[in-house]
């Protein structure tokens, strides 16, 4: 028996946002039934066309499958567009307190989803998922691009890992030397990326400065488009103090601002071992 969750069983349990909004801005479909997994996700937004209004989801799956769908919904409401298309599979998780490895797959179900109702909202294309890229695993109709959005994404290192995350391998193995060459190729890339470049050390005036800039010029601007602010409190070697302002104070998605957007671009341009803080009240 898998090892739930208090949280992934009461959203099993007692789903949030079940259903399908008629007239809903944006739907995305992915999965199928043949599979074992399957999810329509569709949101409404605001009279000002800003944030999601109310979001609901129809699903076939397991516990976990209905847990992450209905924690998805939960998580976007209240969200701008380009907040809820950073969401991630393991905010997902997160949210729910954790999934078991081999139930990962539920949360990246519902990460396509999400994404696909965006795009289906901003283009008109279709609200079904369409297959990109060379099929790797026939079993499970996985391609070689969901494969390296996956292993990139989530630092996943195994074949086994690979399936808990998107089946692909789960069943005849064929693929398996397939999916293990995407693996090395993706890390190879990733190694490649993220290797230490020499830095001259900063002063901590030239530190401050520097975020300073980056605040102006990377950040700001992103807050103020959703009616929010950020001040600078202070700076302790690689912990950063901030104060969020307007709408961003007290906001629900408070934690994913901080972090991906203002910690993100903090340690992009100022330093990679940056930490931000928000001011202790």
């Amino acid at each position: 028996m898998w090892d739930y969750t208090d949280k992934v069983l009461e959203h099993f349990k007692n789903p949030r946002n079940v259903g399908l909004i008629k007239d809903a801005d944006g739907v995305g479909q992915v999965g199928s039934l043949a599979c074992g997994d399957a999810l329509k996700l569709s949101f409404k937004l605001d009279e000002e066309k800003e944030r999601i209004a109310d979001a609901k989801f129809q699903t076939f799956g397991c516990a976990s499958a209905i847990a992450s769908s209905s924690a998805l919904t939960e998580i976007i409401k209240g969200m701008t567009l380009a907040e809820a298309e950073k969401v991630t599979n393991r905010d997902i998780a997160e949210f729910l307190g954790g999934l078991p490895e081999q139930k990962m797959h539920c949360s990246v179900l519902g990460k396509e989803a999400l994404e696909l109702a965006i795009r289906n909202y901003r283009t008109g294309e279709t609200q079904q998922k369409e297959l990109e890229g060379e099929v790797v695993c026939r079993c499970f109709g996985v391609t070689d691009l969901e494969i390296e959005s996956v292993v990139r994404e989530n630092d996943l290192k195994t074949i086994e890992e690979v399936t808990n995350y998107c089946k692909a391998g789960g069943a005849c193995g064929a693929c398996h030397d397939d999916i293990r060459a995407i693996i090395e190729k993706v890390r190879k890339t990733l190694q490649t990326q993220t290797a230490p470049k020499k830095q001259a050390r900063l002063t901590t005036l030239q530190k401050i400065k520097l975020i300073e800039e980056t605040i102006d010029r990377e950040i700001r601007p992103k807050l103020q488009q959703d009616g929010g602010d950020l001040e600078l409190i202070d700076v302790q070697d690689n912990r950063v103090i901030v104060s969020l302002r307007g709408m961003c104070a007290g906001c629900n998605v408070a934690q994913f601002t901080l972090r991906d957007v203002v910690e993100s671009k903090l340690r992009e341009f100022v330093a990679p071992e940056i930490t931000v803080e928000e001011e202790s009240a």
